[in-house]
C-alpha cells in the first residue's frame, strides 16, 4: 500500500507551550550516570507499549528539527508519514524558503528526494542521498523505530539504557546514539511515544521536537 493511501489517524494530543529554552537547538541532555530500577510492572507495560506500536505500522508525525554537522547546520519543520516500511517525509527550512520531499522504502531500500532546483534523484541508500543534496545528516531508515521509542529489530538489551517506565532512555545503535528527553503519556488508543529525540554520530546531530503524532485508527 502507498503512503498516500494511509487511513485517517487519531491525533495524539498536543499543546505546545515552549519557549526560547525549550527549542529544538537548546535541549539538554539528561545526567549520564542516573541509573533507574525498571519494576516488573513497568517492564510488562513497556513490553505491551511496543507490542501495540510493532501491530500499527501506519503512523505519522509532525514537528521542529534541528540538523548539524561539523560547523554546518540548519532547521525547520518535517512531517512524517509511514506505511509499513514505506516513508514519506517532507522537509522544508523557512529561513531560505528550500523544501524536500523524500520517499522510500526501508526495507527494500530506495529513495528518492524531490524539490532540487536540478530535478529530483535518486539512489539506494536514502541518508547519503538527502546528505548528498542538502548537507542533512538525518538516519532515515533507522527513524522510523527510533522516533517510537523502539529498539531496532535483531539488537540486543546491551546498549540500552532504560528509564524507571522502562522505556529506551539511551541507547547505541547503528553507530548512532539515541536519546529521548522527553514523552507524551500513553492516551486512549495511543501508546506513550517521545516529544524530544537527539541522535548523534560523530560530528552530526539530529534533534527532534514532535509536535504532534498521528496513529492509525482502529
Amino acid at each position: 500500500m502507498s503512503v498516500s493511501m494511509i487511513r485517517p489517524m487519531l491525533l495524539v494530543a498536543v499543546t505546545l507551550g515552549v519557549s526560547a529554552c525549550t527549542s529544538v537547538g537548546t535541549q539538554k541532555t539528561p545526567a549520564p550516570d542516573v541509573v533507574y530500577t525498571v519494576s516488573p510492572a513497568a517492564e510488562r507495560a513497556e513490553e505491551a507499549r511496543v507490542q501495540a506500536l510493532r501491530a500499527q505500522p501506519a503512523y505519522s508525525f509532525q514537528g521542529r528539527v534541528a540538523v548539524s554537522k561539523g560547523k554546518n547546520g540548519g532547521s525547520g519543520r518535517i512531517d512524517w508519514v509511514q506505511q509499513g516500511s514505506e516513508y514519506r517525509i517532507q522537509l522544508s527550512a523557512p529561513v531560505t524558503r528550500q523544501s524536500w520531499t523524500l520517499q522510500g522504502d526501508s526495507v527494500q531500500g530506495g529513495a528518492r528526494l524531490e524539490g532540487l532546483g536540478d530535478g529530483p534523484r535518486a539512489g539506494d541508500d536514502a541518508r547519503q542521498l538527502l546528505l548528498d543534496a542538502t548537507g542533512w545528516d538525518i538516519p532515515v531508515n533507522e527513524m522510523s523505530d527510533w522516533t517510537r521509542g523502539l529498539v531496532l529489530r535483531g539488537s540486543g538489551e546491551s546498549s540500552v539504557e532504560r528509564d524507571a517506565e522502562g522505556r529506551p532512555r539511551r541507547m547505541q545503535q547503528a553507530g548512532w546514539l539515541i536519546q529521548y528527553l522527553d514523552w507524551y503519556p500513553a492516551q486512549e488508543g495511543s501508546p506513550a511515544l517521545p516529544r524530544r529525540i537527539e541522535a548523534s554520530r560523530e560530528d552530526s546531530k539530529v534533534r527532534l521536537l514532535v509536535d504532534q503524532w498521528g496513529i492509525d485508527a482502529p
